[in-house]
């Protein structure tokens, strides 16, 4: 069985990659990340970096539309970043639809390989305010996908569930923690590793970290 994992070079992801090359091997595991001029885009090097190490065959797909329909923090380098969530609203960093065209483009891509298996990070238990990470939304795009192509693709979503201390948790048991914490970047302003330390993102998977680090 052969597996599509949706691949930014963040901490979710890149620990979703090497779930997917235990699980599956590495024969079988490929991986596509993508452009649309997001302000960390050297995510993608980082993305790209990991494959290299791993001969995991990444492809790169650009889509400037997402900056062009939607007016965000992070595809606008102009707006800053919201330090937290506003209440009764989604952060300022929500992409609207995103993850929507990102399952969409993914699964083109793999149906022409003859993959059905798409793994992507996202989760509900660490919920941001954005509605496209949702187990609802992802049950619901596989069904769409399925019916459009005509397809049995199935999304695999290994951290749904899972705190980002126990993202941690399964990068250590998977045996990558430190690939994890020193190449991979998850930090809105682009910097890698431990990150800015100030936007959102640093904080929670500050927050995991530690959460992690303090356990028994």
């Amino acid at each position: 069985m052969k597996a599509l994992v949706i691949l930014s070079g963040g901490q979710d992801s890149t620990t979703c990659l090497f779930w997917a090359l235990q699980k599956y091997g590495t024969n079988n595991v490929c991986a596509i990340g993508f452009d649309y001029s997001q302000r960390h885009v050297s995510e993608l090097d980082f993305a790209k970096q990991i494959c290299d190490a791993q001969n995991v065959p990444f492809t790169v797909i650009s889509l400037p539309i997402i900056a062009e329909l939607t007016n965000n923090a992070l595809t606008n380098s102009d707006m800053n970043v919201d330090d937290t969530k506003p209440e009764n609203t989604h952060p300022n960093t929500l992409v609207e639809g995103r993850n929507l065209l990102f399952l969409t483009y993914a699964a083109v891509f793999a149906k022409e390989r003859d993959i059905k298996i798409l793994v992507t990070g996202v989760s509900e238990s660490d919920f941001s305010g954005y509605p496209d990470c949702r187990d609802i939304f992802i049950k619901s795009c596989n069904v769409t996908l399925n019916m459009g192509m005509d397809y049995p693709f199935v999304i695999e979503t290994p951290l749904m569930w899972r705190t980002k201390s126990q993202v941690w948790q399964l990068a250590n048991k998977l045996g990558v923690l430190e690939t994890i914490r020193t190449q991979t970047l998850t930090c809105y302003n682009g910097i890698p590793g431990d990150g800015c330390k100030a936007c959102p993102a640093c904080h929670l998977r500050q927050k995991g970290y530690n959460e992690f680090m303090s356990l028994p």
